[in-house]
């Protein structure tokens, strides 16, 4: 299983642990203040869901885009964002309109996206720990200018 996890792309499996964790602590919080506990957790991993559906989708766009020349990756990288809030708000408003779900409860736990951004650190380093690995130290750039590289300078 480790070695499964170790294929996969690392940053996109610590976003889906990062949304996990916060998952599982909004729903903590939830069992201490919410007094309809189902209507709150379906509503909260659906949330939980489309992130990390969202985050596996902008890896995809991302990666895509980074074989693509300057304009066309920002095309489409732009369409691939469309797409994740054109897509969240019709489930936002699906949700609305049937009331099967609580949509500020959705919204809140579609937003760990953001918020797994900001701890991936911390995320990062814990997969380090259960992988036995670390960070490759990065090494000082020399000052020393290739032939080419000097040939451009001098004629700027």
């Amino acid at each position: 299983m480790v070695e499964a996890l170790r294929k996969k792309n690392r940053t996109l499996l610590e976003m889906h642990l990062g949304i996990l964790f916060l998952g599982i602590v909004c729903q903590a919080v939830g069992a201490l203040l919410v007094k309809n506990q189902f209507f709150y957790a379906k509503s909260l991993w659906f949330g939980i869901l489309l992130s990390m559906v969202s985050a596996a989708h902008m890896y995809r766009t991302l990666d895509r885009a980074l074989d693509l020349e300057e304009k066309t990756a920002a095309k489409v990288i732009f369409r691939g964002y469309l797409i994740r809030y054109v897509l969240l708000v019709a489930f936002l408003l699906i949700i609305i309109y049937t009331k099967v779900m609580n949509p500020l409860i959705v919204f809140m736990a579609y937003m760990t996206l953001k918020v797994t951004a900001l701890i991936w650190p911390i995320t990062h380093k814990l997969c380090n720990r259960f992988f036995h690995e670390a960070d490759p130290i990065p090494e000082p750039v020399s000052d020393e200018v290739s032939n080419e590289e000097g040939e451009l300078s001098a004629k700027n």
